[in-house]
């Protein structure tokens, strides 16, 4: 019978597996010697993150404007755009630019649309708005002045309004004082008129009834009412003809001329040119809004605004002009420049992020680059520190056999030895890394050295 043998793979497998157990690295003395440069880079990154600014918020107050108006159009749109980058727009229904101004004055408004003109002196000067906390993000759109009267009431010139009733509006629109102003410019006082508050919607009611002579309103062409009273028979529409001496006079207005046959063409409505006065209704911020929120509200102003209108040309607005309350620095840069260079080519939080953690980035290049010339040597001391602790032990036994000399007896050499055979027994439960193990087998051979000194010291110690 045949006997059986065990394969001949099978040693060398053992030996493959006896391999593995050893590691080319010591993880552990790996971890403790980048222990405390991973705390100082966690440090530095921890407290550049706390140094940038945090990340912007999510939601945004929009103060806007009364019911069917152009800002309330505008409103629903930017909050349609800004919806894109995960930025909820709280929109709030106000009297108008008046009542904007003071709620974000007030700080229950992030952003808001404010008519030039309609600041008074103290906001409107550049050092007292900054004083108060607000910055312009640009101007948007022109404003222009609708005096809408019935044909009966036979208005050919600002000075036959005297006797006549008129809606100004509530004062937080900005209308009233925009309109008095005009007033004063043709020496007519404001109590030779019969003035009403009425909102838009209800004193256009009031208009097509007839209980009221006429209107004022001041808003882009898009808002609903201006639209419907531009084609309703009976309603005409007011021809500032003096409208560039206007502009002379109050400087925040500019002269605009409304096309004829602009609203209908087939039908010819309007059937003549007018020509109109124009404030401009600008994006008003608090100074503390976030940065790269003012970048979104820049771009999404451009994205609504930027087109040609009854107005405008392509591209005149948004603009850094026309506006009486300083620009932010990130939006006149965002003007300048165009966006940022990471919001070119990423969404708007991945490029935010980015952005932000520059300073990050420059903090672990200046700490990693003088770290990485301490760690290896923390490391390999580390490592051989597991070996040369030993031959302090080593030393202290060979201290003893010279202390002994040669009235050393049997019994000291034999405590010798021993002590040498507990070493050596330590020694070989020592892990290190196999591109260390030279020092160990090194450490090994001192300790046969020593042994053979103990075993034949009496032949090395010089004969008496």
């Amino acid at each position: 019978m045949t006997p059986t043998h065990e394969p001949s793979g099978a040693p060398v497998k053992g030996l493959r597996a006896r391999l593995q157990n050893f590691s080319i690295v010591s993880l552990r003395d790996l971890v403790v010697a980048t222990g405390p440069t991973i705390l100082m880079v966690t440090a530095a990154v921890l407290l550049a993150y706390w140094w940038v600014d945090p990340a912007p918020p999510r939601t945004l107050r929009l103060a806007t404007g009364q019911e069917n108006s152009a800002y309330e159009q505008f409103g629903k749109q930017y909050a349609s755009v800004l919806a894109r980058d995960d930025i909820t727009v709280t929109l709030q229904g106000t009297l108008g630019s008046q009542d904007n101004l003071q709620q974000l004055l007030a700080g229950q408004a992030d952003v808001a649309f404010v008519q030039s003109g309609s600041t008074d002196d103290r906001v409107g000067n550049a050092d007292s708005a900054e004083r108060r906390g607000l910055v312009s993000l640009g101007s948007l759109f022109t404003e222009p002045v609708w005096l809408f009267l019935r044909e009966e009431a036979q208005v050919t010139r600002l000075t036959d309004l005297r006797g006549k009733r008129i809606n100004l509006g509530p004062e937080g629109t900005g209308v009233p004082r925009l309109l008095r102003q005009v007033l004063d410019a043709n020496n007519i006082e404001a109590k030779e008129l019969t003035i009403s508050d009425l909102a838009n919607t209800p004193a256009t009611v009031e208009l097509l009834a007839g209980r009221i002579d006429g209107l004022v309103f001041s808003s882009a062409p898009e808002a609903p009412l201006i639209q419907m009273l531009l084609q309703t028979p009976g309603i005409r529409l007011f021809d500032f003809a003096q409208a560039e001496a206007y502009t002379r006079r109050l400087p925040f207005l500019t002269h605009v001329v409304l096309p004829r046959g602009i609203v209908d063409l087939g039908r010819n409505i309007p059937n003549q040119e007018y020509h109109l006065i124009a404030p401009t209704a600008t994006l008003v911020a608090r100074e503390e809004i976030h940065p790269a929120l003012v970048g979104l509200l820049v771009k999404a102003a451009t994205e609504i605004h930027g087109g040609a209108g009854w107005f405008q040309q392509q591209g005149q607005f948004p603009s850094p002009k026309y506006t009486e309350i300083p620009v932010a620095p990130e939006a006149a840069r965002y003007y300048r420049d165009g966006p940022p260079f990471m919001q070119r080519y990423m969404r708007f939080w991945l490029a935010n992020l980015a952005e932000r953690l520059w300073v990050v980035v420059v903090a672990l290049t200046a700490l990693l680059i003088p770290l990485s010339k301490i760690v290896p040597p923390i490391y390999v001391w580390r490592v051989r520190s597991r070996v040369y602790r030993w031959y302090g032990e080593l030393r202290a036994i060979e201290q003893s056999l010279e202390e002994s000399g040669a009235d050393a007896d049997e019994s000291v050499r034999q405590e010798l030895l021993r002590r040498l055979n507990g070493l050596e027994d330590r020694v070989n439960h020592i892990s290190v890394p196999l591109a260390y193990a030279d020092e160990l087998y090194r450490l090994r051979s001192h300790i046969h050295l020593v042994r053979e000194r103990v075993r034949g010291v009496h032949e090395e110690l010089p004969a008496a």
